[in-house]
């Protein structure tokens, strides 16, 4: 099976990546995150799922940043917290836009590290996934990032490979901690 696993940071996929690797995965990484504002913020993640991606030899596919299109799919929705309908919303349009360069680009599946920060809700990224995978036809595989030893691997591969670490999703600062 050939997945396309979308990233949102290096930090967030760093242990996902290096598991399927070492699971001889057939996959590669897209980068398709038209939320995160600044445009620099958006270069500086790009930038590091790019080396971590080449650090592992894992294949990598950059999508078009269009922040417009995002704001406009979540417009009224900008007062939103975190976890909230906002988060429903973004998930989804970046879940299909990734199924759909999936189904045109001979990828099987799509799965994504859209759930492995603890101030994201997995069953909240999984649930979009199911509607967009139902709507676009192509199937999702559901990623565990946190249990296992994930979290702690993932702790430790950003501080050996020196991973950027940003303190909020993409689409605004985080101002509160849940």
């Amino acid at each position: 099976m050939r997945i396309l696993l979308l990233s949102c940071c290096a930090p967030c996929s760093c242990a996902v990546i290096e598991k399927m690797v070492r699971e001889g995965r057939d996959f590669a990484v897209a980068f398709y995150n038209p939320n995160i504002v600044p445009l620099a913020e958006h270069e500086k993640r790009r930038e590091e799922n790019l080396r971590l991606c080449k650090n592992m030899n894992v294949p990598f596919v950059e999508l078009e940043y269009d922040n417009a299109t995002w704001q406009a799919a979540v417009k009224g929705l900008e007062d939103e917290p975190e976890r909230g309908r906002r988060c429903d919303v973004c998930f989804y349009m970046r879940l299909k836009r990734v199924m759909e360069y999936a189904r045109e680009n001979g990828f099987d599946a799509v799965a994504s590290v859209l759930g492995v920060s603890r101030y994201k809700d997995l069953a909240q990224v999984n649930r979009a996934a199911a509607k967009a995978s139902a709507e676009s036809g192509v199937p999702y595989v559901e990623i565990e990032g946190r249990k296992g030893g994930m979290q702690d691997r993932r702790l430790q591969l950003i501080k050996e490979l020196a991973l950027y670490s940003q303190d909020y999703c993409g689409c605004r600062p985080r101002t509160k901690n849940i």
